[in-house]
């Protein structure tokens, strides 16, 4: 009997060299946690049919601060960050989110290189990392290079990431302010979000929204009129100016607009 899985190529990787050498020489795609890939697998949709696991390449793991910087390996589970002191210390609405990502099983095989490269707009780490300024570790075989994440998608579900890299770390510079972090969804847990921001309220406040364009958006202009003390209704206009959400199966835009409005207002009141 075939299965889903019966026409899949897959070859399993023991080392970062290895996986980075493979992906020179074959066309293949990087699986780790599974968690997003097998869900478009079970429904028919994914294309890819040649696969790496790098799942077993223990270099990608690791919670480390080199340098200020805290460094989160790209296999980096949700589970690891919801245990992680050094998270908890430097960034906790990471952790907020973190606990909102599925169920415990999810939590546990689930990595933030997978969240990020998978691409979706409504991923729930991804509008912490923005906000956090965050950097992506890319690296191919003999070459690195380190992609500010507001720079890393180019539309939705595709970014500046090449066939022949890997997202081997997240980089997050130290965040000076009050952290905050909010997902609107169908539950708190287990279900997409119809709408998930981050937000850090310090000298320079930042905002960062998922499921309002086709990636992520870190809202600029809005965070300029926070800064510069500008009314609220002035900084939520500005904010419905920057968003583009749609109208699909979880929500409608005109609800995420009214939402992403009042998270503006509440983040701005719960951090003041």
């Amino acid at each position: 009997m075939r299965t889903a899985v019966s026409s899949l190529d897959l070859r399993r990787a023991a080392s970062l060299d290895e996986a980075l050498r493979v992906l020179n020489e074959e066309s293949r795609t990087p699986i780790a946690g599974a968690t997003d890939l097998y869900v478009a697998l079970n429904f028919g949709t994914l294309a890819p049919r040649r696969f790496i696991d790098i799942w077993g390449v223990d270099e990608l793991r690791g919670i480390s601060v080199r340098d200020d910087m805290l460094v989160l390996g790209g296999l980096t589970t949700y589970a690891a960050i919801i245990r992680s002191a050094l998270v908890a210390e430097r960034l906790p609405m990471l952790i907020d989110a973190a606990r909102q990502v599925g169920g415990p099983q999810i939590q546990n095989r689930g990595t933030i290189a997978g969240n990020i490269a998978n691409g979706s707009p409504a991923a729930d780490s991804v509008p912490v990392f923005a906000a956090a300024d965050a950097i992506i570790v890319l690296r191919s075989l003999g070459h690195e290079r380190r992609i500010p994440i507001t720079q890393f998608y180019t539309g939705y579900r595709t970014s500046v990431m090449r066939a022949d890299e890997l997202i081997v770390a997240v980089e997050v510079p130290r965040v000076s302010g009050r952290q905050w972090f909010r997902k609107v969804g169908t539950r708190a847990a287990q279900a997409i979000s119809k709408i998930v921001v981050a937000g850090v309220r310090g000298a320079a406040p930042r905002f960062a929204l998922g499921s309002v364009a086709p990636t992520v958006v870190r809202a600029y202009a809005t965070e300029r009129a926070l800064g510069a003390g500008e009314s609220m209704e002035h900084a939520a206009l500005t904010l419905r100016r920057e968003i583009a959400p749609i109208d699909d199966v979880r929500s409608t835009a005109g609800y995420r607009t009214l939402v992403a409005e009042r998270l503006l207002r509440r983040f701005w009141i719960e951090t003041g």
